[in-house]
């Protein structure tokens, strides 16, 4: 598959680092030539040094022609869309915006786009918000991905004294009809993909599968029962990624935004809904103003700034102040590993967002839902087992699937199960699959 890739900043990085351990063909466009030589001297991949001042040549020397794949993740949205425009009228197959704009993911104008040879059109803030919405619904989880709306539950913990499968080797805990499956393990910088003599330590940073129903049942195993619904949430940073939150959470949440820019501020007003959502010109940073807006009683602390630092230190402060669910917006990439070893709680990265977002289009029909898990330098997605595909031939354990990946859960029809190594795989199945030093694209094979 030929990917061409223009602009070079975190998403773009992001995704040349992703698509080039794919061994596709990759090329990338930008005019920062240091930013180039920085992903060349990491990645597999050909770079063009290039303003775009004269669009139609550099992407005729791109060969966008014969291009499968055209992304366009520059800063500015409308350059994006009108190169995607381009390159789709000079022959590639797959386009994709990257826009900031909320109002340019309107069905009516996605809709316009589409006619106009923009295939596909992602906003960042837009996937960050449904992140961080899906994070509020289960305050004692880190992480959160559904499958089939919750048919499969994938839930990142972090597990302390009171878990009651702590010490014990899996081998004596996992049964056949056992209600949920550990697929990894993080424990201080290293990913365990875990086998029968393993266990749990306290600090340990688990995934589990789990089915819809035993969600509760999960919860106290791992003995977060104390842990509160969210009726009250705090927001430090009144940009576009806080604006799209507090129009996806449910009506029962109330909401304060500490916004320290009294012009935004005055645009809040107008783009949040007032009965609801309280905006604060304050410096949300400060244990003064959080205590004087009983941050006490806030059961969710958010923290949105642009910048990392002030993000990580703000939600640390949160928790000593006793908030039980807290979340750190985390731009810089290089600040995400120290950032899970401080414990700050939930980590959101829309940069990583957006990445696993355009590169499950190069996965094709049968894969969806991927999602690039930075926490443990991991991938995980869905699969659709096809007719005669060998996922299918035998039971898993004769498989001979990587050491390095796991098969997470299936849901077949509508309903979810959990596999083992009796479990065989039917065609139509969705299978969850969760990779760990292998490529996800590695694995397609056994599903076609």
């Amino acid at each position: 598959m030929k990917v061409i890739i223009v602009g070079a900043s975190a998403i773009g990085a992001h995704l040349a680092d992703l698509f080039s351990k794919g061994n596709q063909d990759i090329l990338i466009i930008d005019d920062d030539e240091q930013k180039l030589e920085r992903i060349q001297a990491n990645c597999d991949l050909m770079t063009i040094h290039s303003s775009l001042s004269a669009p139609i040549q550099s992407l005729k020397d791109a060969g966008v022609k014969n291009s499968d794949l055209f992304i366009a993740v520059t800063r500015d949205e409308y350059l994006n869309l009108s190169l995607c425009v381009l390159a789709k009228s000079m022959g590639a197959k797959h386009t994709v915006a990257k826009v900031e704009n909320a109002e340019l993911t309107d069905p009516q104008t996605v809709s316009a786009f589409n006619a106009a040879g923009v295939s596909t059109i992602i906003n960042p803030d837009s996937l960050a918000a449904q992140d961080i919405v899906g994070g509020l619904e289960l305050t004692w989880a880190r992480q959160r991905w559904n499958v089939h709306e919750g048919a499969l539950t994938m839930l990142g913990i972090k597990v302390r004294e009171q878990c009651q499968i702590l010490g014990k080797p899996f081998k004596e805990i996992f049964k056949p009809d056992s209600p949920y499956h550990i697929v990894a393990i993080k424990r201080g910088t290293d990913t365990i993909i875990p086998t029968g003599n393993d266990m749990l330590l306290t600090g340990d940073y688990v995934y589990f599968m789990t089915k819809r129903e035993f969600v509760s049942s999960l919860r106290g195993i791992v003995g977060k029962e104390h842990y509160p619904e969210v009726r009250n949430a705090i927001i430090v940073g009144g940009g576009k990624t806080a604006v799209s939150v507090v129009n996806k959470l449910p009506h029962n949440i109330k909401v304060k935004i500490f916004e320290s820019d009294i012009r935004r501020c005055e645009e809040l007003v107008e783009l949040v809904d007032s009965s609801r959502v309280m905006i604060i010109n304050a410096d949300g940073r400060s244990v003064a103003n959080l205590m004087e807006e009983n941050i006490r009683r806030a059961e969710a602390f958010i923290a949105l700034t642009g910048n990392a630092e002030a993000n990580i230190l703000a939600c640390l402060m949160a928790k000593n102040l006793g908030v039980p669910k807290t979340i750190a917006m985390i731009e810089n990439m290089d600040y995400v590993n120290i950032a899970g070893n401080v414990d700050i709680g939930t980590i959101i990265n829309k940069q990583a967002l957006t990445a696993s977002h355009i590169y499950q289009l190069m996965l094709g029909g049968d894969v969806s839902n991927m999602r690039n898990l930075l926490t443990v330098n991991a991938d995980v997605a869905e699969f659709v087992a096809r007719p005669g595909s060998r996922i299918t031939s035998k039971r898993v354990r004769d498989l001979g699937f990587p050491r390095e990946a796991e098969l997470g859960g299936i849901v077949r029809g509508d309903k979810g199960l959990l596999v083992n190594g009796d479990t065989l795989i039917e065609a139509g199945d969705t299978v969850v699959v969760f990779c760990h030093g292998t490529e996800i694209s590695k694995i397609e094979k056994f599903f076609l």
